[in-house]
């Protein structure tokens, strides 16, 4: 084969793979170069939001999925006496509703928390893409599976770690996401959030949030100002979190995945 030919291509797949969210992907399942240029050719219409705003209101019937390329966004619930609880962030890299494909309403709000960088992936695209690609089909699933694993650990967070250890583990979740698409590595990253959102995501008060991150930085684990969370040293937060990031897949595809058999077709099933 052409040397030059090869260089090109690996120039053009470096070059795609500086999104976010097909190198999270990458991550998952081995991609090709036609997987990872049938997955940049879905993503659509990049727009700046700002901070503050509903993407995705829950019960609507979206017709595509956001992807968070830069900033921070939630998914989040309203109880009946108007509180918020969020029950997942959303960092770069990451898709809004991606599972909604199947179920055509959303099941949850998405919101901004910080000003974004989104792209629109159609969910008739995400439905071709499954049905024809192995590749992206087991990609995809395996983020969908981390999503629950995510979800499973901030159970048991809520239900069985004491508040300071919670708090440190999904902190120490957030850099570990980050940092498996290459973002959060300087010395005294800042993490955006503040202390109201952090009391929405383990379900506790103000002013209970306020002691936990108290103490946090009284045993020097964290800094933290208004609008921010810094770890002076991660390993050190991790061991007090006893935080174990298996559960979020991050040691890349699988060398010898199992074969998925025939792919699924659902383009039928997208609301046209």
């Amino acid at each position: 084969m052409d040397c030059s030919i090869g260089t090109r291509e690996a120039r053009v797949r470096n070059r795609q793979m500086s999104n976010p969210f097909i190198r999270k992907l990458a991550s998952r399942a081995h991609l090709d170069v036609d997987d990872v240029s049938a997955l940049r050719q879905a993503l659509c219409s990049v727009s700046q939001v700002e901070a503050g705003q509903d993407l995705i209101l829950e019960g609507e019937c979206p017709d595509a999925a956001y992807v968070i390329l830069d900033g921070f966004a939630c998914r989040y619930k309203l109880v009946p006496d108007g509180g918020r609880s969020i029950v997942a962030y959303l960092v770069p890299g990451d898709g809004c509703d991606l599972h909604a494909s199947i179920l055509n309403r959303a099941i949850h709000s998405v919101a901004t928390l910080t000003p974004c960088s989104i792209a629109t992936l159609p969910y008739q695209k995400i439905k071709e893409l499954a049905a024809t690609r192995p590749n992206i089909y087991r990609a995809l699933w395996r983020s969908i599976l981390v999503d629950e694993a995510v979800l499973q650990e901030w159970l048991v967070g809520i239900g069985r770690r004491s508040a300071d250890k919670q708090v440190a583990h999904i902190i120490c979740e957030l850099l570990a996401r980050l940092r498996a698409v290459g973002l959060g590595f300087e010395p005294n990253y800042h993490l955006p959030l503040t202390q109201p959102e952090l009391a929405d995501t383990a379900g506790l008060s103000n002013v209970h949030i306020y002691r936990v991150l108290a103490d946090l930085r009284k045993d020097g684990l964290i800094e933290s100002g208004r609008r921010y969370i810094s770890v002076p040293d991660v390993k050190r937060l991790e061991n007090f979190a006893r935080f174990d990031a298996s559960y979020l897949l991050l040691s890349g595809p699988d060398e010898n995945p199992a074969p998925v058999g025939k792919l699924p077709d659902m383009t039928g099933q997208v609301r046209r």
